[in-house]
């Protein structure tokens, strides 16, 4: 039960970050499926500052991975702007544009991978090698049963993620800022008649989008898959806006959501590896969490609102 709850939450938690920057977009009326691509070019952008910087930081010291968070942060939202540009400046299709982006990342984050590794160290390869993230445990308070297993061997970056989340929500719903957020995906010509532009607080939106996404891939590269690769688009974009669409675009139901696709996902594997099954139904087993979200979006989402302007392209003269 405690390896379901530790590995479950390393997962969820990344997923639930992601989720937010999803939130913040269509809260805005921009239809975020780019999510995928924006959580893989933050990861590659964190883990070539890793790799660039590897001989510059003394050995054991924490500075590359803190440092390396920012610069996912930069890359996702930096490359969240083709989003923003194509689906607010140019009115392309939002549904498009987001699966565009998503192709356009595999293809330039892999190229550019193997340049680097090869024009810098001399070893073609798809990958940057940045190992994994330590733990800590919370003494005391790990030693009790179930409760404990939540402060037991945690990433760091969870920490960060919850400090972030909540920041998050207090922006989204007890700031200005926020407000005007919210009214742009529900009425944004009333917001454009106050006399704030719309394009601008979508770009703004959009950007945070990819700021967050691009922290939840470089989680994931310090925990799952413990390098940046391919590997790193492994669905996990697609499953935070099933998160986000299950919880009504709203964050504490999107948590929610994440918690039960992080769980199902760390219990499929336990399950699979005390039964000793082969590689192939461990894989199967693995899948759970996408069987989960065709069950969630078909049975519960029904009664979801979304944002009334969400993927609507912004007509300045209608009203």
């Amino acid at each position: 039960m405690s390896l379901v709850v530790i590995d479950g939450l390393s997962f969820a938690l990344p997923l639930f970050i992601i989720a937010v920057g999803g939130i913040y977009s269509e809260r805005s009326g921009v239809t975020n499926l780019a999510l995928e691509g924006l959580l893989g070019f933050g990861a590659f952008t964190g883990g070539l500052f890793v790799v660039l910087t590897s001989g510059i930081f003394p050995q054991g010291s924490q500075t590359p991975i803190c440092l390396s968070f920012l610069f996912a942060a930069i890359g996702g939202g930096a490359y969240s702007l083709i989003h923003a540009t194509l689906c607010v400046k140019f009115r392309a299709n939002q549904v498009m544009s987001g699966i565009a982006v998503n192709i356009l990342a595999v293809a330039l984050t892999g190229f550019f991978t193997y340049q680097v590794n090869a024009g810098v160290f001399g070893s073609p390869s798809d990958k940057f090698m940045i190992g994994v993230s330590p733990r800590v445990t919370a003494p005391g308070i790990s030693d009790i049963p179930v409760l404990g297993a939540f402060f037991t061997n945690v990433y760091p970056f969870e920490i960060m993620i919850l400090a972030i989340a909540a920041f998050c929500w207090y922006v989204l719903y007890r700031t200005r800022y926020g407000i005007r957020l919210r009214a742009c995906g529900d009425n944004p010509q009333a917001v454009d008649a106050a006399g704030i532009s719309v394009a601008k607080a979508r770009f703004g939106a959009v950007a945070i989008s990819g700021a967050l996404s691009g922290v939840g891939g470089m989680c994931f590269a310090y925990s799952i898959t413990a390098n940046f690769s391919p590997a790193i688009y492994l669905g996990a974009g697609y499953l935070a806006i099933a998160a986000l669409i299950f919880g009504n675009w709203k964050m504490i139901p999107a948590l929610g959501a994440c918690l039960i696709f992080g769980f199902a996902r760390s219990a499929a594997y336990q399950v699979a590896k005390s039964l000793e099954i082969s590689s192939n139904v461990s894989d199967l087993a693995m899948s759970l969490p996408y069987v989960l979200t065709l069950l969630l979006l078909a049975f519960f989402s029904k009664g979801n609102r979304a944002p009334r302007a969400l993927g609507e392209i912004y007509d300045k003269g209608k009203r």
